[in-house]
């Protein structure tokens, strides 16, 4: 392999994202919690993953799931302990795993001791850590929030006379980062993680920290579109730079900005590594594929079309292609589980739908990001009704449809895909009641189908299980380093059926083919020369044949050829 590849363990690295709060109960609870997760590192470590992304775990009253932070030094008392977490800890690099968190500081909680004195009086000393609009300036400008039932990222509170800002809940005030004094507290807060042991954050909406100061009205450039206006702020990189120079650079660590509202055409403004900002980001063009614009990720629009898909993955590939590096995920908390979105979880084609978009994970440039569970083809549960839900999205969402009077039939039918609750039913460990996640009724509804071969217990043993490929398919990409570093090229790009493209570093050569059809497929790979295609993976017992560079494909078929 080439010397000059610029390699990095968070590079060749596979991520492996824990919801705590869904993952393994052992205190009866019916609440996931941190020695849930020391009790399955053997399992993670058997995966063959390297790092670990946990979701957060700090002190936080739970308006939004640990994303409303009420102390970035203490551990969520119904998680555990910093006794737990010094364990967890200790556990992961025994077994040589490499621990990411999230690191969320756009906003805190507003049980959070910085905004309880911020909102005592204007003259606090606190009181420049949050956004506040005095309200004899009038009502401030129009600002829109996720979850706020009004569509109001202002709050107005009388102890002041004045609006707070809040982009998410009204429990999550948003962070002044034009104050230096907060800037000094969240680079201490992360150096304090980066000494216990961490190896990184994930950081959460980092691209919304920075705002115009005026609050214009929204500029008629956005077309009334907020998230592009709030990942555009004027001193973002300003911030980003120095976070890096402040705290980053200094240790061996890994980070990954999650960035609504990032255009490809500003993706090199965070990662160039000449630039000293962040290694890797989440972009949203493909999680907006299949969700109508002006309602990011919300209602759905008519089916995605493979070429589509296609388009998006390729285009991001190609800004990477000589600088930075890019993220691969097909869902995660905030986002439906991928094989009943992005495959086909009928019993017909489960399996083969949830292992070939493994294996399309697994033979991507780009660090690939997999959500627990998603080794074993856990789906949507597609809950009937709002009593079902948790998630303050939905049911705010559900509030605001209801006091506009609108159809809430057609709003619970749309969240029956596209909640996030699909994404945090608890894990399904076994066949037992609740599916052996919880000794009691668990915070969330465990969904039936673990009875029906979706858990750990009964893919275990089971040669062709969807859990048995995952851990193969990794083996293949840590096996083939042109899986990680070689370049892409997209074959049969107007195909609506399969998937088809090469990786290549320096003589080694790799076609991979990815059905997207429920029916068996015919393909001929033209647009590069090969000899001989000899077989590295497939997910079909059925093996493609190969004529003249033409190959049979069963539905939902994954295969991955060395070409010579």
């Amino acid at each position: 392999m080439k010397k000059d590849l610029n390699r990095h363990w968070w590079k060749e690295g596979i991520v492996y994202q824990i919801y705590p709060r869904s993952f393994q109960d052992t205190t009866g609870t019916g609440i996931g919690d941190i020695q849930g997760v020391i009790k399955r590192l053997d399992y993670i470590k058997g995966l063959g993953v390297d790092i670990i992304w946990l979701n957060p775990v700090y002190e936080s009253p739970n308006d939004d799931n640990g994303y409303d932070i009420s102390d970035y030094r203490n551990i969520m008392q119904e998680f555990g302990t910093m006794a737990d977490f010094d364990e967890l800890l200790a556990g992961m690099k025994e077994r040589d795993l490499k621990l990411v968190m999230d690191l969320v500081v756009n906003h805190t909680s507003d049980e959070h001791q910085w905004f309880e004195e911020s909102r005592k009086s204007r003259d606090n000393p606190y009181r420049d850590y949050y956004h506040w609009w005095p309200a004899e300036k009038g009502i401030p400008p129009k600002r829109w929030s996720y979850f706020d039932v009004e569509g109001s990222a202002w709050k107005y509170e009388e102890i002041t006379d004045a609006y707070y800002l809040h982009y998410f809940s009204v429990k999550q005030p948003d962070l002044n980062w034009e104050n230096p004094e907060v800037r000094k507290e969240i680079y201490d807060l992360m150096q304090f993680w980066f000494e216990k042991g961490v190896d990184g954050f994930r950081m959460d909406v980092i691209s919304f920290i920075s705002k115009d100061m005026n609050f214009p009205e929204l500029p008629e450039s956005y077309k009334g579109k907020f998230i592009p206006f709030y990942s555009n702020g004027p001193k973002l990189h300003d911030y980003l730079h120095e976070m890096n120079q402040s705290v980053l650079k200094k240790y061996d660590v890994m980070t990954v900005g999650e960035a609504p509202g990032v255009s490809i055409e500003q993706a090199l403004e965070f990662v160039d590594e000449d630039r000293e900002e962040l290694n890797m980001f989440f972009h949203f063009d493909l999680m907006e594929l299949d969700r109508e614009a002006g309602e990011p990720f919300l209602m759905a629009k008519e089916p995605w079309k493979l070429t589509e898909f296609k388009k998006i993955h390729s285009a991001w590939d190609a800004v990477f292609a000589e600088k930075g590096w890019g993220s691969m995920f097909l869902n995660n908390h905030d986002f439906p589980r991928s094989v009943s979105r992005w495959g086909n979880d009928s019993r017909t084609h489960w399996y083969n739908s949830a292992t070939m978009l493994q294996t399309f994970l697994l033979s991507m440039r780009g660090t690939p990001f997999f959500y627990y569970g998603e080794e074993i083809g856990m789906t949507n549960i597609r809950f009937e009704n709002i009593s079902e839900y948790q998630d303050i999205n939905t049911i705010n969402r559900y509030k605001t449809e209801e006091q506009r009077g609108g159809n809430l039939v057609k709003f619970i039918e749309n969240e029956k895909d596209a909640s996030r609750d699909n994404a945090r039913t608890p894990m399904q460990w076994d066949t037992s009641e609740n599916a052996g996640f919880s000794e009691t009724k668990p915070w969330l509804k465990v969904n039936l189908n673990h009875q029906e071969g979706i858990n750990v217990a009964s893919q275990e043993g089971k040669k062709n299980s969807v859990l048995n490929y995952f851990r193969q398919m990794v083996q293949v990409r840590k096996d083939h380093p042109t899986l990680v570093y070689g370049s892409y090229q997209l074959l049969l790009q107007s195909d609506e059926e399969v998937y088809a493209y090469s990786r290549v570093l320096e003589n080694m050569r790799y076609l991979v083919l990815l059905s997207f059809s429920t029916k068996k497929k015919i393909k001929t790979i033209n647009e590069i020369v090969f000899e001989k295609a000899e077989l590295v993976i497939s997910n079909d017992e059925i093996y493609p044949t190969n004529q003249n560079n033409q190959f049979e494909l069963m539905p939902y078929q994954a295969c991955i050829y060395k070409l010579s």
